[in-house]
């Protein structure tokens, strides 16, 4: 077994806590856990940490919430004087200036959620989904001052499969990402630059990419649906009741878009058509289409858009 690291965790959402608790499983010393400061969540809008600050309070690791880091020397010199051998970086949220990537002995390894160059920023697993990739995957990279432009140390890929969802990528890469980080620190790899003539950008998902354009292909759409499922969702108007479809597949018809064709709640797309098998109303439970137009009858003349 390698001799255990002393290390600083850098991550958010659920997707670092995966690595953190292998990092904390594996022996190494984790000195300091940086997350996001904790918001206003719930129906009481009470403060909330994020879950691996939630995470490292449970493993007893301290934890700092720093709301930037530019120009934040005290900050900095905190980070200094742990005399890290690495920091590990997992959907953080905050850039990290170059005298914080320069602080530790081996400077900081990102844990990234796709095979770079191929999808950079902060949404690749969504990306990756609705492009029709047909496969994904992680790579340990370590970081530079530009946007996962840095050099690649270690990768392992995923297919995709045709049912599947950004939840369902999510867990199986967070989970590869806690293992391939444990083989980096372990045996280092030799960088590999990156191929900038292959790079892309998957920007930050908002409540305003649930939205559902039906000018678009019918392919299109079903990948969408997929790669916003949990969040933000995929949304439209249905008659006059908002709808969130939950799964659906694409098949043949043709029709002005948004026009409900025959079978069952299928509608004409810009390029084929879309039949959802599954729907949500708000503060409603989700439903087969079946059960949805048995209990909701469509205005004459209803479109969806």
């Amino acid at each position: 077994m390698a001799a255990p690291l002393k290390l600083a965790f850098m991550g958010s959402p659920g997707f670092a806590v995966f690595p953190l608790k292998a990092l904390v499983a594996a022996g190494h010393e984790v000195m300091a856990v940086y997350a996001q400061p904790s918001k206003p969540a719930g129906r009481g809008q009470k403060e909330q940490p994020c879950p691996v600050h939630a995470a490292a309070l449970e493993l007893g690791l301290p934890v700092r919430t720093p709301v930037k880091l530019r120009k934040n020397q005290e900050e900095l010199d905190y980070f200094r004087n742990l005399k890290l051998d690495a920091a590990v970086v997992a959907a953080y949220g905050l850039i990290l200036p170059q005298e914080f990537l320069d602080a530790p002995e081996r400077g900081c390894l990102n844990i990234h959620g796709s095979l770079l160059p191929r999808w950079r920023g902060a949404a690749p697993i969504q990306a990756a989904i609705a492009a029709g990739d047909a496969q994904t995957g992680i790579t340990i990279m370590q970081m530079e001052a530009g946007l996962d432009t840095g050099p690649m140390l270690r990768k392992d890929t995923t297919p995709i499969g045709p049912a599947d969802t950004s939840a369902d990528l999510h867990d199986r890469l967070a989970e590869m990402g806690a293992r391939l980080i444990i083989e980096e620190l372990a045996q280092p790899s030799p960088p590999q630059a990156q191929d900038e003539a292959l790079a892309n950008y998957a920007p930050k998902l908002s409540r305003e990419d649930a939205r559902l354009d039906v000018r678009l292909p019918a392919v299109a759409l079903e990948r969408r649906i997929r790669a916003f499922s949990p969040w933000p969702g995929a949304l439209g108007l249905l008659g006059d009741v908002v709808v969130k479809i939950i799964s659906a597949e694409a098949v043949e018809g043709e029709g002005i878009p948004g026009t409900l064709l025959p079978g069952g709640l299928t509608i004409a797309c810009g390029e084929g058509a879309l039949r959802v098998t599954r729907l949500q109303r708000a503060g409603k439970a989700a439903m087969s289409t079946e059960d949805f137009l048995r209990g909701y009858k469509l205005p004459e003349g209803a479109r969806f858009y």
